[in-house]
């Protein structure tokens, strides 16, 4: 990794205690806060969750053969602490954060290193985004890019800690839901380019308002490189309008339908659920393009990897070629195949804007269509029932024919489905999530029949991915 055990304590301003068995200018492997993920020689960082210890895990990290434990207990204060026998440690740092110090570690890391990173962020798209544009880059570099969900201020330093002297390009996902935590992804991150893809309507309720989204995503520009370049949404009324940030001039990409776009699609033909046909424009040049995720959207998303990749010096061949090979992530808008229906799996996360193209995405289908839709979070409270009611007109408004609604808020978009169907779909409201998977386990067919789509879409915190094990069970 080129990162020493000296240079961990000095980053993290912690006091070094040695076991004599280490030497400070020792090199470390890996960075890792699950203790099952260890590596000789690496480092485990003990943080203090709701109902785990990682100070529990130290001694058998040691046992395993890490190189450092970084602490914000002393054995001696652990064992008093937890009524336990005192145990060895080894070499550990000792601070009063260890989440800071995780921070503090990446940051410093990230400022040892020469790699150009594409920082991503906005309001819904951010994961497919980002999976387009590692995917187009890995044409020509090696990209690391972000895992999973790991996109908050312990997934972003967890992420550049990963980094390692192959990789030439690396992709980081940065989501945000209140003021001020953009800033600390951007001063760990450092991108050299930035990507807003929308401003939306999530986290309304810290943030307020679009304008207050825009000023929180814009933090991103806080440590952005001095020679840096930024691409924006062209099609999003918000970023379009920004004409100058911080002495940069943006590069927009879009559908072509304000002036300036750098890179665009046009001529979108939909081949229904295995994503779209569209020509992509570039400069002077166009080339055909294969989208092989599904929606209008995704599209879009395909031109913002266009854009990007114009910057790291890309043919066009090589853009469409990554943009065909891009495969979806699991809770995104995937697609799964069972035997006797189709489901397409969104149950990561939820907000209006993304309720809208999930909808979208399912009325594609030329199967029945089954709505299976939970309650979103993070909304603004004096909004909150409009949203979920405007939810519910919308599924009926796109033919869908079967609408279950699961959970509080949901029962707004029940309501809403119900009275402008007025009897020509089948809407059941379930009041939780329990009370759902009962009656899926005992009528599947009359809610997901034979031959059907079904979307699966909630916030995350409605646990709908048990509705899809249920589901793929079949």
């Amino acid at each position: 990794m080129n990162l020493t055990i000296g240079e961990i304590a000095a980053a993290c301003g912690g006091k070094l205690v040695s076991d004599g068995k280490r030497r400070n200018d020792d090199n470390v492997t890996s960075v890792v806060l699950d203790s099952r993920q260890v590596t000789e020689g690496g480092v485990f960082i003990a943080t203090v969750g709701e109902r785990v210890d990682g100070h529990s895990f130290v001694a058998q990290a040691v046992g395993k053969g890490i190189a450092l434990a970084v602490v914000s207990r002393t054995p001696a204060q652990f064992a008093e602490e937890s009524q336990r026998p005192e145990e060895d440690w080894g070499c550990y740092v000792l601070v009063e954060d260890t989440l800071q110090a995780l921070k503090d570690i990446a940051e410093f890391y990230r400022r040892k290193l020469d790699i150009r990173v594409v920082g991503i962020t906005g309001s819904s798209g951010k994961t497919s985004t980002k999976e387009f544009i590692a995917q187009v880059l890995a044409e020509k570099y090696c990209v690391l890019k972000t895992e999973g969900n790991f996109n908050n201020e312990i997934g972003v330093p967890l992420t550049l800690l990963r980094i390692r002297p192959e990789h030439q390009a690396a992709v980081v996902e940065m989501g945000i839901s209140d003021f001020g935590e953009m800033h600390r992804l951007s001063k760990m991150a450092r991108p050299d380019i930035c990507v807003m893809t929308n401003i939306g309507q999530s986290h309304l309720d810290n943030l307020k308002s679009r304008e207050g989204i825009l000023k929180a995503k814009s933090e991103i520009f806080d440590f952005m490189a001095e020679d840096g370049e930024i691409c924006l949404n062209g099609e999003d009324d918000k970023l379009s309008a920004l004409q100058e940030i911080k002495g940069h001039k943006p590069h927009f990409f879009g559908f072509g339908s304000t002036p300036g776009q750098e890179a665009w699609t046009d001529g979108i033909v939909s081949r229904g659920l295995w994503g779209s046909d569209a020509v992509l424009h570039m400069g002077e040049g166009t080339e055909r393009i294969h989208v092989p995720l599904p929606g209008v959207h995704m599209v879009l998303d395909a031109a913002a990897a266009a854009c990007v990749a114009g910057l790291f010096g890309l043919t066009k061949e090589q853009i469409a070629e990554g943009i065909r090979k891009t495969a979806p992530v699991s809770g995104r808008n995937h697609l799964v195949r069972c035997r006797q229906y189709t489901l397409i799996d969104d149950c990561y996360n939820a907000n209006p804007d993304s309720m809208k193209k999930a909808l979208d995405l399912l009325a594609l289908a030329d199967t029945e269509k089954t709505a299976i839709l939970g309650d979103m979070f993070g909304l603004d409270p004096e909004h909150v029932r409009e949203y979920h009611r405007q939810t519910g007109l919308y599924a009926v408004q796109k033919g869908i024919q079967r609408i279950l609604c699961v959970g509080e808020f949901s029962k707004h978009m029940f309501d809403a489905a119900r009275t402008e169907a007025a009897g020509t779909v089948q809407t059941v409201y379930f009041p939780t999530l329990e009370s759902c998977l009962e009656a899926l386990s005992a009528q599947r067919e009359k809610y997901v029949p034979q031959g059907c789509t079904a979307l699966i879409k909630a916030s995350h915190a409605m646990e709908f991915e048990k509705i899809l094990e249920l589901l793929k069970e079949d």
